[in-house]
């Protein structure tokens, strides 16, 4: 369980307080067991890092009281409710107004510590998503490097050593596997971090345009050139101008390039007057530079010059320890930007992910996630939730069922008689469906 996550645990009877709390704790679990509402009221705010376990039944305020008030101070935290037999009628109007779940009396412990542990993991990604949306607001958005191998632990440890000098870098790797991510943390980790980070895709830009792309003109340089126009490395002067599949640029422009990086000093096309610039270069290549080097496509002077630290990215087939980690943080962003649950994944989804080839890399894994966020059945969501043929076609149709009804609430913003008409079906029936899911 993720680390400073614990257990509220509400029960006014001593013994069945204590011997449900060692349960908890034996489970894996951080308790803080209490005799009433009134002495958890205190606990809850917006940012309580857990869930709340409560009896309903309770001297003074109830269980129900302190639903309630959970959900007025702290709406994101889930609260289950431990009932009597009688109290089932109860329970389910306590869960459509916002109960997680609820337990009936007498619960085997398998029985609590499931459904405080799925509780858990939809409060670890709503604080998670909370967390995300700061920080995609915030100046050093998308720059987080996600991942646990020891690869990608090297290269957190490159950036953090050379990013706040002006040192120049070359970030190697296959397509899709990150490089600009690497070249925006660099500069949001750097002493530049203030200017702008100007990004350049060599292989995107027409030989015909590059050098007034890269170099900028003045007005009447060439046919069509009606005014001045300034080039990616003054725009990006003070600051970072990453250039991606640098092995992709023309040799006469290499030579050009070279020059400036040595005086510090441009020249627009149709100009003599000389630009003072001060511009870390990062570039990125997906080929071999130096098979390039000497085959004579791309200059070795020129490669020297911005090569001095080089950051291997490796293919997500040689790290597959990441491939879950990065979905779900993935998940996590398509569920911020098209705002809809962050579904939580099953074992059998987490070991097919790992199974996949994925040839495109992070790019299409990212794709693949949004994919299964919107709750699309075909495509990547099916070889996520189908992977190999020996899946039974029960477990199948309750995945797409699964998607189907998390699609259907988020559009109705969790209003179940809403979707129970848009579904065409009982909202009894509805609820269950909702509870087995776990939505």
């Amino acid at each position: 369980m993720q680390d400073g996550l614990r257990v509220l645990f509400v029960e006014d009877e001593p013994l069945v307080r204590q011997a449900t709390a060692q349960s908890l704790e034996l489970a894996g679990f951080s308790v803080l067991a209490l005799p009433s509402a009134e002495a958890a009221m205190p606990h809850l705010a917006p940012d309580f890092p857990g869930v709340l376990v409560t009896d309903v039944r309770l001297g003074g305020a109830s269980g129900l009281d302190l639903l309630h008030h959970c959900r007025n101070v702290a709406p994101g935290v889930p609260v289950i409710l431990v009932t009597g037999h009688g109290d089932i009628t109860m329970a389910v109007q306590a869960m459509r107004e916002g109960a997680y779940d609820f337990i009936e009396k007498p619960f085997g412990a398998d029985r609590l510590t499931d459904t405080v542990r799925r509780a858990l993991e939809r409060r670890a990604l709503e604080l998670e998503n909370v967390a995300l949306r700061r920080e995609l607001a915030g100046p050093a958005a998308g720059t987080r490097i996600i991942g646990r191998s020891p690869a990608i632990e090297q290269v957190r440890g490159l950036i953090a050593n050379v990013a706040a000098t002006d040192v120049p870098v070359m970030i190697n790797g296959e397509t899709g596997t990150g490089k600009e991510l690497v070249a925006r943390s660099l500069h949001a980790l750097s002493t530049r971090r203030e200017a702008p980070f100007i990004a350049l895709n060599c292989g995107a830009v027409p030989e015909s345009i590059f050098e007034s792309e890269m170099f900028g003109h003045e007005a009447g340089a060439f046919t069509g050139a009606g005014k001045r126009r300034v080039g990616k490395l003054e725009h990006a002067s003070g600051g970072t101008l990453f250039l991606d599949e640098i092995e992709s640029m023309p040799l006469a422009l290499q030579v050009k390039l070279l020059r400036v990086l040595q005086e510090g000093t441009l020249e627009r096309l149709g100009s003599n007057a000389s630009i003072r610039i001060d511009v870390r270069i990062v570039a990125a290549a997906k080929g071999d530079m130096e098979a390039l080097v000497e085959q004579g496509v791309f200059r070795q002077d020129l490669y020297y010059r911005l090569n001095v630290v080089t950051i291997p990215l490796p293919p997500l087939r040689d790290r597959r320890e990441d491939i879950v980690p990065l979905f779900e943080h993935f998940m996590l962003v398509s569920a911020v930007r098209y705002q809809r649950p962050a579904p939580i994944l099953s074992e059998t989804q987490r070991q097919a992910l790992m199974q996949r080839p994925w040839p495109g890399n992070v790019r299409e894994l990212r794709n693949a996630a949004d994919r299964f966020v919107l709750g699309v059945p075909e495509g990547n969501q099916a070889k996520i939730d189908a992977h190999d043929d020996t899946q039974p076609l029960r477990e199948r149709m309750e995945h797409y069922e699964r998607a189907v009804i998390a699609d259907v609430l988020a559009r109705t913003g969790g209003a179940v008689s809403q979707a129970a008409d848009l579904l065409q079906v009982g909202k009894a029936t509805l609820y269950d469906k909702i509870k087995r899911y776990g939505l």
